[in-house]
């Protein structure tokens, strides 16, 4: 019979060792509530076209809904902590802003490949099953990981932790061995609601409450079609994403950018790209620019309609040409973008003025 406490204390220092700032345990069933209030959510339609999400909604609502055999929970974080502010580009027209997650490698990999080794740790030391997750998978990791105790769930719905703010990356495993939970994290916002009023589209009605169809990483990144107009303005110069919730936590001056694993820091090319330069982009050079990138996923066409209502509110004439170029798309959606840029930037009045009497 293995020792729970001794074998938790391995885990934590391997953890330690591959990379991640924060470890935790809870019980499969600990969060039952986490699983309605997710329903709901999703019934009311706050989740938008993430059809996805509404498919495995059952299967996401509780670990032991997912595999049956899972009797605890391992918590883990990973630190993103950006060197700088991510809102200092926001009155940078040339360049377009993406979210600090996006500018360096694919989490997904970094993570799951931390994981995958944390694993096939915890199976040496005592022989077992288990699953790792990320976030492609029907799992609720943040209520799980606040059960944990790494952190709890800020009025912004992320994840927040005293030691690390709220700029990392969560992981979990699901594991057959009965592990002494540890205690769940205590509530640290207090009366601040600086995250609540900083978003550019009011997603949030509430603490804890969020509309994915007003956010502006779900419409960047989530959302396939035309971006609705009432957003467009609000969106500024974002092209992939949005940090402003995050990056006004107090919290976050605990947050060391020296603690980002190494595989997260930002590729110079994506910290503050040339909106002329990406919106010349086609298939091959978007999927060579953004190789090994979260940002591959979303697609050319989809990426070009970003950057086309950025171009828009730049005010910068100098992309007329850029934008012009991609009136005639084959998609739609890019055409309609194109257009409305096109509009914002040569405004009818100027253009009619311009025409012969």
């Amino acid at each position: 019979m293995f020792d729970s406490a001794t074998l938790k204390e391995a885990i934590r220092a391997e953890a330690a060792r591959l990379g991640f700032v924060s470890c935790g345990f809870a019980r499969a069933d600990a969060v039952p509530g986490a699983g309605e209030e997710l329903k709901r959510w999703v019934a009311a339609g706050r989740h938008g076209t993430m059809g996805w999400m509404e498919e495995r909604v059952e299967q996401r609502s509780a670990p032991q809904r997912l595999w049956p055999e899972a009797r605890s929970v391992i918590a883990l974080a990973m630190s993103y902590a950006p060197a700088e502010d991510p809102r200092r580009l926001a009155e940078e027209a040339g360049v377009g802003r993406i979210s600090v997650y996006a500018q360096g490698g694919d989490y997904h990999k970094t993570v799951k490949k931390g994981l995958k080794a944390l694993a096939r740790f915890i199976v040496d030391q005592v022989p077992s099953e288990l699953k790792v997750f990320v976030d492609t998978a029907p799992v609720m990791e943040k209520p799980l990981s606040a059960a944990a105790g790494i952190g709890w769930q800020g009025k912004h719905t992320n994840l927040l932790s005293r030691e690390h703010g709220n700029w990392f990356f969560l992981g979990v495993i699901f594991t057959e061995l009965e592990l002494e939970p540890d205690p769940s994290a205590s509530e640290h916002c207090g009366s601040c609601t600086r995250c609540l009023q900083a978003c550019p589209t009011a997603a949030f009605d509430g603490p804890g409450r969020i509309d994915a169809r007003r956010c502006i990483s779900y419409l960047t990144i989530e959302h396939a079609g035309p971006i609705p107009h009432e957003y467009r303005a609000a969106m500024g110069n974002r092209i992939y994403g949005c940090d402003d919730c995050l990056a006004v936590c107090p919290w976050n001056r605990f947050a060391q950018a020296g603690r980002a694993n190494q595989a997260f820091l930002p590729r110079a090319e994506l910290t503050a790209p040339r909106l002329r330069d990406l919106l010349a982009l086609d298939d091959a050079s978007f999927r060579e620019l953004f190789a090994g990138s979260p940002i591959k996923r979303i697609g050319v066409r989809r990426f070009l309609r970003n950057c086309l209502i950025a171009a828009g509110n730049s005010g910068d004439r100098t992309l007329l040409p850029r934008v012009e170029a991609l009136l005639g798309d084959e998609d739609p959606v890019v055409a309609e973008a194109a257009e409305w840029a096109l509009a914002r930037l040569q405004p009818v009045a100027s253009t009619a003025a311009m025409q012969p009497a």
